[in-house]
């Protein structure tokens, strides 16, 4: 089992891939919030323009109680600034624009047509900055007959596929348990974003980028639509197997001392027959090696209950880490069901600096993932998510050299928290 003892997070750099890119943020949940963190994992000066009443509905915010769930906020905005702006008021927009004009870089992921509304469309911003790469995301794509409507996560993993694909053979799709459909999305957004300015590098010219959360879950769900181009039928469900698979075991397998989690998943390679062979060694029962059932992958796929007895018999006596050591030691691909807590409590990843501990100047300290790229074999550090409106002073001194009378001005009149 993995040390869960504390230990100090060494080696840690503040990444400047991105170091001098502005970032204008007009985001919120998740899929936009994604996507701007991890240009700010990677360097970017990231400024959050929020409501100042409420601010992002990802922070939970309720009239007249004090902020006790700030988790979901923390981990979809961390290292960026937030500047509370009354984009209603003719003021706060032009002080948004001005915050445009130094920009690199805008994102948005209001509802379809919202930005436009606000006075804040492409040919709008363009005009004010033509070198800028202006990122929209959207629930379902232009020319889509479902491009006006909303979306979360879970409308876009059901209209991409991800549920036809998840849950038993004989049951009803199923929702799977991670956000792909948002943070998802965000990632292949955030990667458009550093090409494109890549390229602006070289010729100065902006451009106009868009992606559907849709047509993102597409580009997840490309072995998918392999298996529906080699079959001529939709890929299905089959569980925890893979559906259409040609060997055997393949799936998951249930350990001592049998709590809800206490599984390990072992995939044998049709590639690779010593996998098979090396199993049986391990689950003690070389007098099946060269028997005539299993020989073959095919012949295992076809016996696939009896393959799956042989060794669930062996791992119900051992622990899923146990199992994980053993099996994997001899070279065969197994993995164990952790869950959230047992990963937060495992030391090593603290120690890698995969997951640091955000210390907050309001609220208790949280330990959550940062970026899991390492550079030269260091990760980057996590600064604290911002509170509403907490760096609004310093953003509209140093991007828009205002003084402090002006700034003083513009909270006096409502326009900035």
């Amino acid at each position: 089992m993995p040390d869960t003892t504390s230990a100090p997070i060494a080696n840690i750099a503040d990444f400047s891939f991105l170091e001098g890119v502005k970032v204008v943020d007009f985001t919120q949940f998740e899929a936009g919030p994604s996507c701007t963190e991890s240009l700010a994992w990677l360097g970017a000066d990231v400024v959050k323009v929020e409501n100042p009443n409420r601010g992002d509905p990802g922070r939970r915010l309720r009239p007249g109680k004090p902020d006790d769930d700030p988790y979901y906020f923390h981990v979809f905005n961390a290292n960026k600034k937030s500047v509370g702006v009354n984009l209603k008021s003719e003021r706060g927009l032009a002080l948004a624009k001005d915050l445009i004009r130094q920009a690199d870089v805008m994102v948005e992921n209001f509802a379809p047509g919202a930005i436009e509304r606000l006075g804040l469309s492409y040919d709008v911003v363009k005009e004010i900055n033509p070198g800028l790469i202006y990122a929209q995301i959207k629930g379902f794509g232009e020319g889509s007959p479902y491009e006006k409507n909303l979306s979360f996560d879970m409308i876009a993993q059901a209209a991409g596929g991800t549920f036809s694909v998840t849950g038993e053979a004989d049951g009803p799709p199923t929702r799977p348990g991670i956000t792909l459909g948002d943070t998802g999305t965000g990632m292949v957004m955030a990667l458009t974003i550093a090409s494109a300015l890549y390229k602006r590098a070289k010729t100065g010219e902006g451009c106009h980028l868009q992606v559907a959360m849709q047509d993102a879950i597409l580009h997840y769900m490309r072995t998918n639509f392999a298996t529906t181009g080699r079959t001529g039928k939709p890929a299905g469900r089959a569980g925890s197997k893979i559906a259409g698979s040609h060997s055997a075991p393949k799936g998951l397998s249930a350990c001592a001392p049998g709590g809800s989690n206490d599984y390990v998943y072992i995939s044998t390679s049709a590639a690779n027959p010593e996998h098979w062979n090396r199993l049986l060694k391990v689950v003690g029962r070389e007098d099946l090696i060269g028997d005539k059932r299993y020989d073959t992958p095919q012949d295992r796929a076809a016996n696939e209950p009896e393959v799956d007895e042989i060794v669930n018999t062996w791992t119900r006596t051992k622990t899923k880490f146990e199992a994980m050591e053993l099996i994997g030691a001899a070279g065969i691909p197994i993995g164990p069901v952790l869950d959230t807590l047992e990963l937060n409590n495992d030391v090593t990843f603290e120690q890698r600096g995969i997951m640091q501990v955000m210390e907050h100047s309001v609220h208790e300290p949280f330990k959550m993932p940062t970026w899991p790229v390492r550079v030269d074999g260091r990760p980057t550090r996590i600064k604290p998510s911002p509170m509403l409106g907490e760096h609004t002073d310093e953003v509209l001194r140093d991007w828009l050299d205002l003084d402090d009378d002006a700034v003083a001005e513009l909270k006096t009149d409502s326009i900035v928290k």
